[in-house]
């Protein structure tokens, strides 16, 4: 019964946000989606960068543009994955970058949704 209810909750304030049903929600749902959009943007060309650092390299797991997409994403969904790491300068600076992207992100949406809780 409870959970049935806290789901109902949930799925209000997720409605709320994405119609925008007040100054607050549209004002979080403008965050998140400049944050999505920027994550996108930064995943794209994190996934350029990487593959034009490393697809030459033999020890590499990186010989392809969906490799290269798949080593950004998870860079930027786990925060030091168990994927390898790059081998050359360029494409650990790329690495570096893409984990202080994921980590400023993530607590950027944790003070939009705070200060969303707050009002």
């Amino acid at each position: 019964m409870y959970v049935g209810r806290l789901f109902g909750d949930l799925a209000r304030g997720v409605r709320d946000v994405v119609r925008g049903a007040t100054d607050e929600h549209s004002r979080l749902r403008d965050r998140l989606l400049t944050a999505l959009l920027a994550t996108l943007t930064v995943d794209a060309v994190g996934t350029t960068l990487i593959y034009v650092f490393e697809h030459a390299k033999k020890q590499t797991n990186v010989h392809s543009v969906f490799q290269a997409f798949f080593w950004a994403s998870t860079q930027l969904v786990t925060v030091s994955s168990s994927v390898k790491n790059p081998l050359t300068t360029g494409g650990r600076i790329v690495d570096l970058v893409l984990e202080l992207w994921a980590i400023t992100v993530v607590t950027a949406c944790a003070g939009a949704f705070a200060a969303f809780l707050q009002k």
